[in-house]
């Protein structure tokens, strides 16, 4: 059994770091529902939405409406909570991944399943995945998120600084944005001052792209396609000619540069996770057209992993620092498993009573010819799911924070047994999640004046139900 003083610290570092995001709230008893939400979301073993949340933390079974209430509630700024929470994470973590004296954040794309005739935003979802096990075709919603690349002992995390759904919803017939201008309206939220890298996929290998963040201040890594081309700079004119100089010279085909690989360079891979591999590549600054500037381009050669070509828009970043980089990016990934299957921050079942029921293979759902009443509906109903997920978001956010700030006293609060525990791998968002579980009944049931969230959780506990309180603790 954990010792008795082992909770209050462990909980009181949970509380420290959450209280920190009190200024988004107009109301303190708007935030302590947020906190007992996250604080439900961390610790229940079942991924089964808000009813789960009220099991977890044994709330009488009437506050169920209660939670609900919160997560449609206007009082929640989802804008600033997600700029508040990135400004928390760059104070907390320690160890933030830099180059060049830059952070490096990584985006990507996320799609969830969700079969509700009434739920806003769903619709019919194309998986590009090379998995046997996903379906093609889905119905469901579909996210874009931003997470922030941290150190954390000899590993690296990805933190999660806000997820939207960015498609299913078509609220004028004169808006006009994509995908990519709805990812650096994410990026605009957060309002992160500090230059960064943005590592993404190759679908965010676009010039809106590069120009929206360039308009910043920060640069773009990403791959590009293997038929993209590139041009080599036009020549000096010689002598006076009419009309205006080219800025195009040749035409060069970038998958031409992984030919001749016995001329390319070689180098031990910089790619995380990796030893005794050698990479061979090629470094190139052209003329990319939907940039419109100079880009470097780095082709690689990977002995078992195949060919690619990177893209950077910083000419000044080494090579290997841009294959370092790229070669983080499958942590955004790591992360959705986390949040999927951990945390369940997706897990969101709230059903919208009046709304038109949706048809299998539903597309977009066009509002503009709608009512203003049904519209804000529709708004509020929005609302509730990303409150949610942001929930779900500053969860797995703090857990990774007492993964890196107290590794020690998770282990210490575990209470369980794992058949490996790798040495200078901090533990994992189950080990936390676990480690704050095994806690809860002795956190609550032992309040601290300094913490009013176990009073307020205590106070709304089914009394007659806390058995396995008494038990635990």
């Amino acid at each position: 059994m954990p010792d008795r003083g082992l909770p209050r610290e462990l909980w009181a570092i949970w509380w420290n770091a959450i209280l920190l995001l009190r200024p988004a709230f107009s109301r303190l008893r708007t935030f302590m529902w947020f906190a007992t939400a996250v604080a439900g979301l961390t610790v229940r073993v079942e991924l089964l939405g808000v009813t789960s949340i009220v099991r977890a933390l044994n709330l009488r079974p009437g506050l169920y409406t209660k939670l609900l209430d919160h997560f449609h509630s206007s009082g929640v700024d989802l804008d600033r909570l997600s700029a508040l929470w990135a400004q928390v994470v760059l104070q907390l973590f320690p160890g933030l991944v830099r180059v060049n004296n830059r952070l490096v954040l990584v985006g990507d794309g996320i799609k969830t399943p969700k079969r509700g005739k009434k739920m806003p935003a769903v619709k019919l979802l194309h998986q590009q995945s090379e998995s046997n096990t996903k379906p093609e075709y889905i119905m469901g919603h579909s996210m874009q998120a931003v997470g922030l690349l941290v150190h954390a002992a000899n590993s690296v995390f990805s933190v999660p600084l806000a997820v939207r759904i960015h498609e299913g919803l078509v609220w004028s017939n004169r808006d006009k944005r994509t995908l990519l201008d709805k990812m650096l309206g994410l990026l605009d939220i957060l309002a992160i001052k500090a230059p960064f890298y943005f590592v993404a996929d190759a679908y965010y290998a676009a010039g809106k792209m590069v120009s929206g963040l360039l308009d910043q201040g920060n640069h773009l890594v990403t791959r590009v396609k293997s038929n993209a081309v590139a041009y080599a700079p036009a020549p000096p004119k010689k002598g006076k000619t009419r009309g205006r100089p080219k800025l195009y010279g040749k035409k060069i085909k970038l998958k031409s540069l992984l030919a001749d690989s016995r001329s390319m360079q070689q180098v031990a891979s910089p790619v995380y996770g990796e030893r005794n591999v050698t990479l061979r590549y090629r470094v190139c600054d052209l003329l990319w057209r939907p940039a419109g500037r100079l880009v470097r381009f780095v082709a690689v050669i990977h002995p078992t992993r195949g060919a690619c070509i990177l893209m950077c828009t910083d000419t000044s970043l080494s090579a290997v620092d841009i294959i370092r980089l790229y070669g983080l990016r499958f942590k955004i990934e790591h992360s959705f498993k986390q949040a999927t299957r951990q945390i369940g921050s997706f897990a969101y079942h709230f059903w919208m009573k009046d709304m038109i029921p949706l048809r299998y293979r539903n597309g977009n759902q066009y509002l503009h010819r709608k009512s203003a009443d049904y519209r804000s509906r529709v708004k509020r109903k929005m609302r509730a799911y990303h409150a949610f997920i942001q929930a779900g978001v500053v969860a797995q956010g703090l857990l990774q924070y007492l993964a890196v700030a107290a590794p020690k006293l998770v282990w210490d609060s575990f209470g369980s047994w794992l058949r490996t525990i790798r040495p200078g791998i901090p533990p994992s968002e189950l080990v936390v999640a676990e480690a704050l579980r095994q806690t809860l009944p002795d956190f609550l049931l032992t309040p601290s004046k300094s913490n009013s969230l176990s009073k307020f959780i205590a106070e709304r506990q089914d009394a007659q139900n806390m058995r396995i309180f008494r038990l635990a603790s």
